[in-house]
């Protein structure tokens, strides 16, 4: 910023008078293209209400199908930049610290992608907030497509086409991002490119915040009524930390630092399950009593990992590199989302009531011959093989599988230093891994010498661990 000011002629101590004439021109603007387009600015003074249903409800008024619907404003907490001196040096400098000054809010009723807004912040270092919302962009999409659908506030209740619908929310992954924000941009902040010009720089655009849904459309109410409560139940009796992990695509529980929860809030809408794990999170409600949202959100994409070059790398060598805040990971942002989303439905499948757990778990607690050997059954209330189905399901084994030491690491714990006590522990490892694979749970990838669980094999220890691990005394409450 002071490299800004000198660029621009203007001294540190003359900053703030420099600001306020920028801020001006700015506000300026804001208020002369609401002027241009005939429609209203409005100051909102109460921070609790919501600026969407308020412009929601003026498009309606109004009759608004496209275009500018209203520009609000309002203060509001942001970081900009102070002049502040330092004692040491006896200078002036710019620190960047919380302030509070006036955003605009921009409201749209885009052709495209339906109800959006932008908010500029209406002082330096002048940022620039683009929400868009991906069930009203396809509601557009499909508006041109001539599909018909019925929309009950912010999801689908019914779709002509379901699978056209689908390929239509796919071609969202395919926007050319920098292209349309800069078109944005230009409609609600026109003095961008004045204020850039000094240092020759432009807005690098960043997604601060992505939410992506799962959603499941039940065709009749009552069938979800009759199975949410039973999700909900499952979900916070069962899932424990590593299944969080597993669900987020975090393969290694052991190296994660930080806060993970579970809550559970009762809503208008109805009742939300939300999972955090280090301001990422996974959640679950029901909304206008026929659909089911499973949602990943993402705050923090650092955690994940994208397959990509590096921009100083002039070879552009792919590897795996951490996933950027930039919007050219976007694409990368939802293939991860979109499979947690599943591995979460996968685990919610084993009590949607309709396979009996005896049916589901019938194949593996029985003996069976395979190739002229006979195996013996699976029993998950011994100690033996309970702890054995607990360490094969963990998180950290769910992408790369687990190995022989994996397991003895598991279930030796104090591990003799003996090479003779070391074989037969490996020894009594191999024997469960063909006990497994015999019963189609775990196996062996090719070419490898590690062990994966399919999905079936997931399904039925999740069915197998919750039984396990079921209270008995809230068992009983719920059978009277």
């Amino acid at each position: 910023m002071e490299r800004y000011l000198c660029s621009c002629g203007v001294l540190i101590k003359g900053f703030k008078e420099f600001a306020l004439s920028v801020t001006a021109k700015v506000k300026a603007a804001a208020y002369s293209a609401a002027a241009q387009a005939k429609r209203p600015a409005r100051y909102l003074v109460d921070a609790k209400l919501s600026k969407e249903d308020y412009a929601r409800q003026i498009a309606l008024e109004d009759g608004i199908k496209e275009g500018l619907i209203v520009l609000l404003s309002a203060k509001e907490p942001c970081y900009s930049y102070s002049v502040r001196g330092d004692r040491a040096s006896k200078k002036l400098h710019l620190v960047i610290e919380p302030r509070v000054c006036t955003h605009f809010y921009h409201y749209y009723m885009h052709a495209e992608f339906g109800l959006m807004h932008v908010r500029v912040q209406s002082w330096f270092p002048f940022t620039v907030e683009v929400c868009l919302n991906g069930r009203e962009w396809l509601a557009h999409q499909m508006d041109r497509a001539g599909l018909g659908y019925e929309q009950a506030d912010n999801c689908f209740i019914k779709l002509q086409d379901p699978v056209l619908a689908q390929a239509l929310l796919d071609e969202q992954l395919q926007t050319d991002w920098p292209k349309v924000l800069d078109q944005l941009i230009d409609k609600t902040h026109p003095l961008h490119s004045e204020i850039c010009a000094p240092l020759g720089q432009g807005y690098y655009w960043s997604a601060a915040q992505s939410e992506y849904a799962t959603d499941i459309i039940f065709g009749q109410a009552r069938a979800l009524a009759a199975l949410y409560p039973q999700f909900l139940h499952h979900a916070i009796r069962t899932f424990a930390s590593p299944d969080l992990l597993r669900f987020l695509g975090r393969s290694h529980p052991a190296r994660c630092r930080g806060q993970m929860s579970s809550t559970l809030k009762h809503r208008p809408e109805g009742i939300r399950l939300r999972h955090s794990v280090n301001g990422n999170s996974l959640k679950m409600y029901d909304k206008a009593g026929q659909v089911l949202p499973i949602e990943t959100t993402m705050n923090h994409p650092g955690q994940f990992k994208v397959y990509r070059a590096t921009e100083s790398d002039p070879e552009q060598k792919l590897a795996w590199h951490r996933l950027r805040l930039g919007v050219a990971d976007l694409w990368r942002r939802a293939q991860i989302c979109e499979a947690a989303n599943h591995r979460y439905l996968e685990a919610l499948a084993s009590v949607t009531g309709s396979t009996p757990l005896h049916r589901e778990a019938l194949a593996v607690c029985q003996a069976i011959v395979l190739k002229g050997k006979r195996y013996r059954a699976l029993n998950p209330w011994t100690a033996q093989d309970g702890t054995l189905l607990e360490a094969i399901s963990r998180g950290e084994f769910t992408f790369s599988g687990l190995r022989n030491r994996d397991l003895r690491a598991l279930l030796y714990p104090n591990n003799s230093s003996s090479k003779l006590f070391k074989r037969r522990q490996a020894a009594a490892i191999t024997r469960r891994l063909a006990l497994l694979r015999a019963h189609g749970i775990l196996p062996k990838l090719t070419a490898t010498h590690r062990y994966q669980l399919t999905a079936r094999g997931r399904r039925i220890l999740t069915a197998l661990l919750a039984a396990r691990n079921a209270d008995v005394d809230q068992l009983t409450k719920m059978a009277a």
